[in-house]
């Protein structure tokens, strides 16, 4: 009988027993979530996206508009005045996949209300010098060159483009300072403008 009624209070108290904690119980530990946030991620301020060309047969990696600056930068050699410009990156991976890049394509964006800052064929030639070392990427193409009203005021919107070797474009895109020419038109990317290009590099695995 008291074998009994000693069985009937251990179970009694086992019944009763607070489980262990947490931070105890390998059964219980959390693991980390896949969907925490990229602590790494650079805060450029620019906007990329990936999407696949099914028309060409390309995955596409693209850094949108950003703007460069506006009348040029203090402290930075430029040649820009009273004009706004923009530069848009992309990335062309053949087939739907992102560990070979075929080429890379640079658009240049100008905003400007002086006529005389258009880009006549002869003056497209782009030349772009990264941490010193100096790149001829060729002659770039005009793609749209109109008038937009903005307040009463018209603006001249000139967009140049040109493709460029991966190789070119990641000799940019790795460089400290890069200063960019295009015909008589001089101007520096800025750091935001840099690290978005690191960004967009980081997105392959070339």
């Amino acid at each position: 009988m008291n074998r009994i009624v000693l069985i009937c209070s251990c179970l009694l108290l086992l019944q009763g027993a607070s489980p262990l904690p947490e931070s105890l119980n390998p059964s219980l530990a959390k693991s980390p979530s896949v969907s925490e946030p990229n602590s790494s991620t650079l805060d450029h301020g620019g906007k990329i996206e990936t999407k696949y060309d099914g028309f060409n047969h390309e995955t596409v990696v693209t850094l949108k508009k950003m703007r460069v600056n506006c009348g040029g930068a203090k402290g930075l050699r430029s040649t820009l005045k009273q004009t706004c410009v923009s530069l848009v990156a992309s990335l062309h991976c053949p087939g739907a996949q992102l560990d070979y890049v075929r080429y890379a394509k640079l658009q240049l964006v100008f905003e400007t209300k002086d006529w005389d800052q258009r880009h006549p064929l002869e003056e497209r030639e782009l030349i772009v010098v990264a941490d010193g070392q100096r790149l001829r990427l060729g002659r770039m193409r005009l793609v749209t060159q109109d008038v937009a009203s903005d307040r009463g005021i018209d603006r001249m919107n000139e967009v140049l483009e040109v493709s460029v070797p991966y190789q070119a474009f990641n000799t940019i895109a790795l460089a400290q300072t890069v200063e960019i020419k295009v015909g008589k038109t001089v101007f520096a990317l800025q750091e935001k403008n840099l690290d978005a290009l690191r960004d967009l590099n980081i997105r392959v695995k070339f």
